[in-house]
């Protein structure tokens, strides 16, 4: 069972998977696989890192479109209890986007938001381990970025839903503060700040996922239909990132050690 408040899953939720399946399997290199247990009627593929499954593609949901939710990348992050955890959720300010239902063999989720309404997913496995992965490894998603609009209330809340905790901050700027946290396991995961007010964005996760070579990444996410938001550059520790947008318009990031 992974520690309590660990991101261990991540889907992508898009218009058109084919189009998705192919930018991802062509740019950062991860396989597909049909999942075979799934729901006939709402297809699923598994993002696979050699064997180990990371994660997820599936359509974006009709209810999701309707309220004008664009395409995005969703981390599951486990909680002991998804139905106490979304008590929780609502009791301070956040919201339910999908309320909580199981899956067979994989276990229990609901689709959540927090008060400033960044989404994203609580879920409690049904047994067994998730695949720990090398977060220098290519392919892996190695950081979570909350760029949202009240970064203290925001910071206060996750804290209180997943015992997150705060481990050194930097001055951003325009941005503001930017408050790093660790999980429960005392690594250190990943930064919250005031990005969506500068930015003037909805509030909203962005996943990072590590690739070894910064430079061809960027090339290949180029030919292939995505685009480059903000980056190249060089952050503490002699690193390099850049954000990005995929073809249907979902939002990720790619990290790199310096070479």
């Amino acid at each position: 069972m992974p520690k309590i408040g660990t991101n261990v899953w991540y889907d992508l939720m898009t218009p058109d998977m084919e189009a998705s399946r192919r930018f991802y399997t062509e740019t950062i290199g991860w396989r597909t696989e049909p999942w075979k247990d799934g729901d006939p009627k709402m297809p699923y593929t598994m993002w696979l890192l050699g064997e180990a499954p990371i994660g997820g593609l599936m359509p974006l949901p009709e209810e999701a479109k309707k309220m004008g939710a664009p395409p995005s990348w969703v981390a599951y992050t486990t909680v002991a209890n998804v139905d106490e955890t979304v008590k929780k959720i609502v009791s301070l300010g956040g919201r339910v986007n999908k309320a909580a239902f199981d899956v067979p063999k994989v276990g229990r989720m609901a689709f959540v938001a927090d008060p400033q309404g960044a989404g994203f997913a609580v879920f409690s496995p049904a047994g067994g381990d998730m695949p720990a992965l090398n977060r220098e490894q290519h392919g892996v998603f190695s950081w979570a970025e909350l760029n949202t609009t009240d970064a203290d209330a925001a910071w206060g809340f996750y804290e209180k839903i997943f015992g997150w905790k705060a481990k050194g901050s930097m001055d951003m700027g325009p941005g503001g503060k930017y408050q790093m946290f660790q999980d429960p396991t005392e690594t250190t995961r990943g930064g919250m700040s005031n990005a969506a007010k500068a930015m003037k964005l909805p509030p909203h996760w962005l996943h990072y996922v590590t690739v070894d070579d910064m430079t061809s990444a960027l090339d290949r996410i180029k030919q292939k239909g995505g685009k480059v938001m903000n980056g190249p550059m060089d952050i503490p520790g002699d690193d390099v990132i850049a954000q990005c947008v995929d073809p249907q318009g979902a939002f990720f990031a790619v990290y790199a050690k310096k070479k």
